[in-house]
């Protein structure tokens, strides 16, 4: 039984969906299991082992795949439930983490300012863009990020050299900045020796054996493995060098390559001995006979620690630093047995494969298929090629490939030894040893059974101070069987001496070297900052990387990283060009602006005929962007044959559907005449309308007058009574607040009493109490001294006193005339108008004007009145959604605490973190209007179409909702997301408008 689940929008890293997947394959029942994200490689491997299903292959790159195949329906969901069981241990992990965590780079930046380090842990895909982003910011970038384009690489590099920046990666794993230690590194004293690297367990390596010696690091600055190539020309060894010989606390330094370019080679030498410390090198594969003035070259790792180490405590270079073995073996294997060496770490590997081929004249090293070396029945795996880790965890993480491997050689009969390593540290298996140790157990008895010997040898690469512990993981070791010696180099040469074979490095003499110095460059601010001061760090991914960083004094946010534009390759480049440009960033800046300094005004309430020229025509305006009367769904079909009746152009239901299904009357959009209406939005011209406007510039809005609740003509329904009422507010309602507002020279100042009303409670959408009180508190004194008949006042003040929701009608032509003033700025990405006509969704920025961008418009999710439930909703409709355009409605839930059950938002840390989740969206806070119960944060300010489409989180929009068939009204109230398609498509748009070419 294969069955697939799609978990929308929900990025988990690499490295925990792999070891999620082990765990679900590893249940009874479970067939086969695989739990990706859905981005394309992901999708070539559910389909290499046979789990690619239809939904698998539809799903996008910030999905979370999971495909089982099970033998029945209760394994599977057992799996379904160990896999939420994992994911969620991870969230309640990182609730009880003491680091930060955000969902952007700005917001990582807000929290951290002074961060000097961006640690990516992220799909190489993405990674030329955030290292480039990263550097962009000013910030030296740690790539543990691999599969970056070797072209890119070295541009990025140059980009990083020019700007002063150190560029370690990609594919760097291993690093120590200020004894602190990044990614997968162990925990190391600190010292005065400096390291420069490739990056991985030849780092590892060095440093451990430099600690177990008594010395100790300041900064191992890793790479990455291509830095030594011709196309890169070694611009991060070179600025790291220079960078060491610069430092003061740093008296030795270590330099770590694999077998470079010539020519690179000879440029890195000649650096070294143009520093004026003293410098170890080991370059890989070669077997120096002697060293360089103050250039000491070494052959092993083990002998490239134990120069630095001496050099460190002022002592004698040796001429040999080879060492007895620790274990004393006599047996000599046959001739036809052979070495097979099982490493996690690359440069271990490598160094024994260059051991065993130099020993047995093997012919060198290879890189074949994952191999290092495979000759005459004598192999070495490097398993941690890609070959053996896509789709599946780092050995150094998960012991199953490794594990197979011994299972194979141990039934191999030529086998006599094999090699391993056993990798410590931070990012490291908790125990490795122990996850090692049966299989190593089985193996030794297979071969039992069959009447041979098989040997085990290994070395622990690690400190007492690494979380797993070295004596105890060498104690496990030991307890399986294992000879276990304190190097890698000891290793092979324990392997060599059971084939009979004394290996021994030779003896080096010290010579003088006659060498031109060059003159080195000064260092930048940013590396000396760097190699000065603890680590401050936006770490991109893995969060397991902020452990060590946190537990050794360096300062780190946690940037929730996932694909931007949901992996949209195109969108991405849109973005990428977008955010380069100043003129987009001035235009986003200026529009913000006009929308923060608002100042509307409710000044009169006219007919909407003497203000909307169109409607002295049989027209009608509506919500949302254009729609034909056809289209329309229920609720505004009934709003509609309403505003028919209203205006007396039909005498009866049926004659007044004929009228509008026969094109007798005309519609157009609230918004095309600065208009916004409630849920239909229907507008007609006899019927009253508040008239705001913007004192900034003399921008007047319009909106019609609130109803009141039950059955109403903006939810659809259109009865006698609804009929009556609408009479009622054009004769009496609608003329008296005219005649009040007259006495109010200037109008009401609407600013303030937002500003008063957000601090009591309300969010202006769903919640208008406070705001409603307000205004009753300044309209009745207005209304108390006008001459008219007394039923006349009284009935208006009852109806205002006892219509919660009046205010909102009042915020919506605020926030029009606000946007209509800050839309007159026709750049930039600002979202200057959300609208839903209950068919689709429209959205507008500022850089494209009038222009709509539609997508189909989603259902509300909320509560519902008695004997109604979500069946019975119709899709989310209307203009009211111009409250959150300017940041209020669903953007400020946290300020209406009160409300936010109503609307299904949860409790109190629900609406939290909503306001939290769409202030990610925006440029800005609204300080005139701050939230007491956000820490008197501002309202969020400036939806930015940019934001939204990177990050894929869509603007959440408080909504009552309507009953599907027209007539009915109001069932519930909830909740509605923007759908995203209606962003992507005005950024697509107005890059095109740009000249912004993304094909």
């Amino acid at each position: 039984m294969l069955k697939t689940v799609i978990k929308k929008n929900s990025y988990q890293d690499s490295i925990n969906l792999m070891l999620l997947t082990n765990a679900i394959n590893g249940m009874e029942g479970v067939k086969k299991c695989s739990i990706m994200m859905g981005t394309d490689a992901n999708k070539d491997i559910f389909k290499n082992s046979g789990l690619l299903t239809e939904e698998a292959n539809d799903a996008s790159p910030s999905d979370m795949v999971i495909v089982i195949d099970a033998v029945n329906e209760d394994v599977f969901e057992n799996a379904l439930k160990e896999s939420e069981r994992f994911l969620n241990d991870l969230a309640v992990k990182s609730e009880k983490s003491s680091f930060e965590t955000v969902n952007s780079f700005k917001s990582a930046q807000d929290k951290l300012p002074d961060a000097n380090l961006a640690l990516l842990s992220i799909p190489g895909e993405y990674g030329v863009d955030e290292i480039e982003n990263a550097l962009d910011q000013g910030l030296n970038v740690f790539s543990f990020t691999d599969n970056i384009p070797l072209a890119e690489e070295a541009r990025l590099k140059r980009k990083a050299h020019e700007q002063g920046l150190l560029l370690m990666g990609a594919d760097c794993g291993t690093g120590i900045i200020s004894s602190t230690p990044l990614a997968f590194t162990n925990a190391v004293k600190p010292g005065n020796i400096g390291i420069v690297g490739a990056s991985g367990t030849g780092i590892q390596e060095v440093t451990t054996i430099i600690d177990r010696l008594g010395g100790g690091v300041v900064h191992a600055i890793g790479t990455g493995g291509r830095d030594l190539s011709e196309e890169v020309g070694a611009i991060t060894a070179k600025d790291a060098l220079i960078g060491l010989e610069h430092h003061d606390p740093t008296d030795v330094i270590v330099f770590i390559s694999k077998p470079p370019e010539k020519n690179v080679r000879d440029e890195i030498v000649e650096l070294l001995h143009s520093l004026s410390k003293p410098a170890v090198a080991i370059f890989l594969g070669e077997k120096p006979d002697h060293h360089e003035g103050d250039v000491y070259l070494a052959h092993t790792l083990e002998e490239t620690a134990k120069i630095a180490v001496d050099l460190a405590e002022g002592e004698s270079v040796q001429r040999n630093y080879s060492k007895p073995l620790a274990n004393d073996v006599d047996t000599e294997l046959s001739k036809e047995k052979t070495v097979k060496g099982l490493y996690s770490g690359g440069t271990l590997a490598a160094e024994a494969g260059m051991l065993i081929s130099d020993a047995l004249d093997l012919g060198g090293l290879i890189k074949k298929e994952g191999y290092i070396l495979k000759a005459n029945g004598y192999e070495v795996m490097d398993l941690g090629d890609d070959i053996y880790t896509q789709g599946k965890p780092h050995p150094m993480i998960d012991p199953e490939v490794r594990t197979e491997k011994i299972k194979a050689y141990a039934e191999d009969k030529e086998t006599g030894v094999i090699l391993l390593d056993c990798v410590l540290g931070y990012g490291a298996h908790p125990d490795m040893a122990e996850a090692l140790a049966p299989a190593i157990v089985e193996a030794k008895q297979t071969a039992e059974k069959d009447g041979r010997t098989l040997h085990f040898v290994a070395t622990v690469c690690g400190t007492e101070q690494d979380p797993q512990g070295y004596e105890k993981s060498i104690r496990t070791l030991k307890q399986a069987g294992v000879l276990v010696e304190d190097s890698n180099e000891k290793a092979v040469r324990l392997a060599l001496k059971l084939k009979g074979i004394d290996y021994q490095t030779n003896a080096k003499e010290q010579t003088d070297v006659n060498v031109e110095k060059v003159t080195l460059p000064t260092l930048s601010d940013n590396i000396e900052d760097l190699f000065n001061t603890k680590p401050r760090v936006i770490n991109i991914g893995l969060k397991s990387f902020t452990e060590s960083i946190i537990e050794h004094g360096g300062t780190t946010v946690q940037y929730n990283w996932k694909p931007a534009a949901g992996g949209n390759k195109k969108l991405i480049k849109v973005l990428n060009a977008l955010m380069k440009l100043d003129d987009v960033e001035q235009g986003n800046r200026d529009v913000v602006e006009q929308m923060k300094n608002t100042q509307p005004f409710l000044v009169d309430v006219v007919p909407a005929k003497d203000v909307i020229e169109v409607l002295n025509d049989r027209v009608i305006l509506h919500a949302g962007p254009p729609i034909e009367f056809k289209d329309m769904t229920g609720p505004m079909r009934g709003s509609c044959i309403g505003a028919v009746l209203f205006e007396g152009w039909a005498e009866d239901e049926d004659s007044a559907l004929e009228l509008l299904e026969n094109g007798g009357v005309s519609f157009e959009p609230c918004h095309h005449h600065h208009a916004v209406g409630p849920m239909g939005g229907i507008t007609s011209g006899n019927m009253p309308v508040l008239v705001v406007e913007n004192k900034l510039d003399g921008t007047r809005a319009y909106c019609t007058l609130n109803e009141g609740i039950g059955k109403v003509l903006r939810f659809g329904a259109y009865s006698q009574e609804v009929v009556d009422r609408l009479q009622w507010m054009k004769d009496v309602l609608g003329p008296v607040l005219s005649q009040a507002l007259k006495h109010k020279k200037g109008g009401l100042n609407l600013s303030v009493m937002i500003a008063k009303a957000i601090t009591m409670g309300d969010e202006f959408h769903q919640r208008n109490i406070a705001a409603s009180l307000n205004f009753l508190k300044e309209i009745t004194p207005l209304i108390v001294k006008l001459d008219i008949n007394e039923e006349d006042k009284y009935s208006v003040i009852s109806f205002l006193a006892d219509t919660d929701q009046f205010f909102l009608n009042i915020m919506m032509a605020a926030g029009k005339a606000t946007v209509d003033t800050a839309r007159k700025i026709q750049k930039g990405t600002v979202v200057t108008t959300m609208a839903r006509n209950g068919r689709n969704f429209g959205v507008r920025i500022s850089g494209m004007g009038d222009e709509w961008f539609t997508a189909p418009v989603n259902t509300p999710n909320g509560l519902y009145f008695t004997g109604y439930s979500e069946s019975d909703a119709n899709p989310d409709i209307g203009d009211s959604a111009i409250t959150e355009t300017i940041g209020v409605g669903g953007m400020a839930m946290i300020a209406a605490p009160g409300v936010t059950r109503f609307v299904g938002a949860g409790g109190f840390t629900d609406a939290l973190d909503v306001s939290e989740e769409m202030n990610e969206i925006c440029l800005a806070n609204n300080s005139n209007w701050s939230i007491p119960t956000w820490d008197f944060k501002g309202a969020c300010l400036g939806i930015d179409a940019q934001k939204v489409v990177q990050s894929g989180i869509t603007p959440i929009i408080n909504t009552g909702i309507a009953h599907k068939e027209p007539g009915i009204g109001q069932v519930g109230a909830g909740t509605v997301r923007a759908p995203l398609a209606c962003f992507e498509k005005a950024l697509l748009a107005y890059a095109d408008k740009l000249g912004i070419a993304v094909d």
